[in-house]
């Protein structure tokens, strides 16, 4: 009895985590003429898929969608490397007033991002990489969460293996490549993951950095798609907001035993 009630708990909260996403794809899929059903039917009477071709034609999606995996890619790439390398710094070496540095580090984590964009802007502005991808890319490789995460892992594995290899006379970089960082592929791939679900969806950022339409991301391209809200046809949007989710989507779907795998590592060491 007590299983059948955990399963009727989980079903209904999954049913109300997946019900905006289900309908999201259905609306997207209605003849523009019912984007908004008055009766307010869940199904649509008729399935047309004509709203995700009016979105390519509305807007150069393929350059979107290029830019974002750009942007996103080369953002999670740089946050595994950074994350591994000051995680692996903060772990295994010491240093005066380290725990200060960390604990500095992690207080920005407190700090708002509308609290640091006008410095950011004005540092990207100084550089000459204002309205440019770099301005996306650049400010957000640092990651005070991954190096948190990466040091708690570095500090999970034997610390007898970085002995041995200086024993052997290998540097602390060689240590690091060889040694540390394979076995920390399972933690780094949970900062990819992660920073690339957040920076593909991110918003914020690309609307105070870029102002050119061919330096656009896709969540700020999809905003000149509201334009059809005015004439009622929420499926055009809709249907650009469900292409936007296929590439975290897929993601998810195919890291998710990684990252599970990572989250859980440090439980059976």
């Amino acid at each position: 009895m007590k299983k059948i009630a955990t399963y009727v708990v989980l079903a209904l909260a999954s049913l109300l985590t997946l019900a905006p996403v289900i309908w999201t794809v259905l609306s997207s899929m209605r003849p523009p003429a019912e984007s908004l059903s008055p009766d307010g039917s869940f199904v649509p009477s008729s399935l047309d898929l004509s709203s995700y071709q009016a979105v390519f034609e509305e807007v150069d999606m393929w350059l979107l969608i290029l830019n974002s995996v750009l942007v996103t890619a080369l953002i999670a790439v740089g946050q595994m490397v950074s994350a591994a390398m000051a995680g692996y710094v903060f772990a295994r070496f010491e240093f005066r007033s380290k725990n200060l540095l960390f604990a500095l580090i992690l207080a920005t984590m407190m700090v708002p991002m509308q609290v640091t964009i006008v410095p950011v802007f004005m540092l990207i502005r100084g550089m000459n990489l204002a309205d440019t991808l770099l301005a996306l890319i650049l400010p957000a490789i640092p990651t005070a969460f991954g190096t948190f995460l990466m040091r708690q892992y570095f500090l999970g594995l034997p610390a007898e293996l970085g002995e041995a290899s200086q024993i052997d006379g290998a540097s602390p970089w060689r240590t690091f490549a060889s040694i540390y960082a394979p076995l920390a592929v399972p933690g780094m791939a949970i900062v990819g993951i992660l920073a690339f679900n957040y920076h593909w969806n991110e918003f914020f950022r690309p609307l105070i950095l870029t102002i050119s339409e061919q330096n656009f991301t896709l969540p700020l391209g999809l905003v000149s798609l509201q334009g059809n809200m005015g004439t009622g046809s929420v499926a055009t949007v809709l249907a650009g907001v469900v292409i936007s989710m296929i590439p975290a989507f897929l993601v998810f779907v195919f890291g998710q035993r990684t990252l599970r795998e990572g989250l859980t590592a440090g439980s059976h060491r």
